[in-house]
């Protein structure tokens, strides 16, 4: 005789038991519900990832970069015909304003005819993208169908809770402004904050030459006051031999260098090469770290010549006092060049200093010459980049692949460091080589992985 013992397992099992007069045993598993479509999940995980892939944001901020150009640039068409219909000679003055109408005619078309093309192409993206997403709803809603536990329900309602809950912690506790760092004799009060990228462009060279730096001449030579420059490094990262130059942001956003690159040397690496990405660019003058040396050079734009300014016994360079991430370092990043409303700053170290941050001034002429030193507790290797804003420093450091953080200020006039400033940075590529603060828009020019960035510096008036 058998004896039959059926045993309820889960709500998704069913076991039949069999026991012989021989004592064998022999076990029967019948699944009461569908197996799980494993394959399925992935698909969607997958349709998922490629539906981030095409809204990343660096996409929004190429077309608004694109309107930014365009927008400044049609003012300057509309003064440039007025001046012609008012002052006409129709001689060489009107042949010579209707050329320079002409060439303002083509950069605004080729600018249009890119913003045409990325908004067709948004478009495209757009629409895919809804369709997408359309399909990765129905197909969640099927796959929620085998959640009979109701797993997936629970957890929505959890997450419901600790919304509502966090929203009533912050109706009781309102959250606080951003500690706010030190400042000098600044007219624009407190730095404050910094806006989302403004300007996301790779100009000409897509992809290409990571390392590099552009911004404006804080002080420009008169009728160069919309010109943009830009330094690549074009030699292993680590050289370059010219400085190229474009007339308007919507000129540099296309990629369209004029009046085009003013060379220092004839080749790389050699003698007045620059070395290293962060360079700056005031009063018609390119400072740089000069090639091999513990030192900063000074080309003048105008008459070509190169001046050096030597900097103090022990500083570190070629490669001995980089800026550095968690994983590794900025290769030739020992000196960082900086500019603000006050003129010209230099950033390095020393082996007397054990590798923290010394600032000093850097007074102008030819030669360039050393003013007055500061000496902080801030390891350089910890910092990623500095820059300078309203006479105070600040320093950035890497906190992951989308963001970087404004955490250290130092104050020359009172001496006081800040090491809780936490400015959050919202990046559009991994690293930032270089940071140059524009104190003639007051917007932050930052060269990422050969992409060139801009952010609104935000302050905040103080009351009298």
């Amino acid at each position: 005789m058998k004896l039959y013992v059926i045993v309820p397992l889960c709500v998704l099992f069913t076991i039949t038991q069999q026991i012989s007069l021989s004592e064998n045993c022999v076990c029967e598993f019948a699944q009461s519900e569908k197996s799980f479509p494993h394959d399925k999940l992935e698909r969607v995980q997958g349709a998922a990832l490629d539906c981030n892939s095409n809204l990343m944001p660096q996409k929004i901020i190429k077309l608004e970069s694109l309107l930014l150009g365009l927008d400044r640039r049609l003012p300057v068409l509309e003064k440039d015909v007025s001046m012609l219909e008012k002052e006409d000679d129709g001689e060489l003055y009107g042949v010579l304003s209707l050329y320079v109408i002409e060439n303002e005619m083509t950069e605004i078309n080729e600018l249009i005819d890119k913003l045409n093309s990325t908004s067709l192409e948004q478009e495209r993206v757009t629409a895919a993208t809804t369709q997408q997403l359309q399909d990765l709803r129905e197909e969640m809603q099927e796959l929620e169908t085998f959640d009979t536990m109701q797993v997936v329900k629970r957890q929505q309602a959890n997450q419901r809770l600790k919304r509502d809950l966090q929203q009533c912690k912050n109706g009781l506790h309102p959250t606080h402004q951003p500690t706010e760092p030190p400042h000098g004799n600044c007219p624009y009060g407190q730095f404050l904050n910094i806006s989302e990228p403004r300007v996301y462009t790779a100009g000409e060279y897509p992809g290409s030459y990571k390392y590099g730096a552009w911004g404006r001449d804080p002080k420009p030579e008169a009728g160069k006051e919309s010109w943009y420059w830009r330094v690549i490094l074009t030699s292993s990262n680590r050289y370059a031999h010219y400085v190229r130059f474009y007339s308007t942001l919507s000129s540099l956003i296309i990629g369209v260098s004029v009046p085009g690159n003013v060379q220092i040397s004839p080749s790389n690496p050699t003698t007045n090469t620059i070395q290293g990405p962060n360079n700056v660019l005031y009063g018609g003058a390119l400072y740089y770290n000069c090639y091999n040396k513990d030192a900063v050079c000074r080309f003048n734009l105008t008459s070509k010549i190169v001046t050096t300014l030597h900097l103090p016994k022990g500083t570190r360079y070629n490669a001995k006092g980089n800026f550095c991430n968690l994983e590794e370092c900025y290769q030739c990043t020992d000196l960082d060049l900086a500019t603000d409303e006050s003129g010209i700053w230099v950033v390095y170290t020393t082996t007397q200093d054990f590798g923290n941050l010394v600032l000093s001034k850097v007074e102008e002429g030819e030669p360039p010459k050393l003013g007055q030193t500061w000496h902080t507790s801030v390891y350089k290797q910890a910092v990623t980049n500095t820059f300078m804003a309203c006479g105070v420093l600040y320093a950035t450091r890497y906190v992951n692949q989308e963001v970087e953080e404004i955490f250290y200020s130092f104050n020359p006039v009172t001496g006081q460091e800040r090491f809780n400033v936490g400015i959050f940075m919202k990046k559009l590529a991994p690293n930032i080589q270089a940071l140059n603060y524009s104190p003639v828009d007051q917007m932050l020019h930052a060269y990422c992985d050969s992409y060139m960035v801009s952010y609104k510096v935000q302050f905040e008036l103080l009351d009298n």
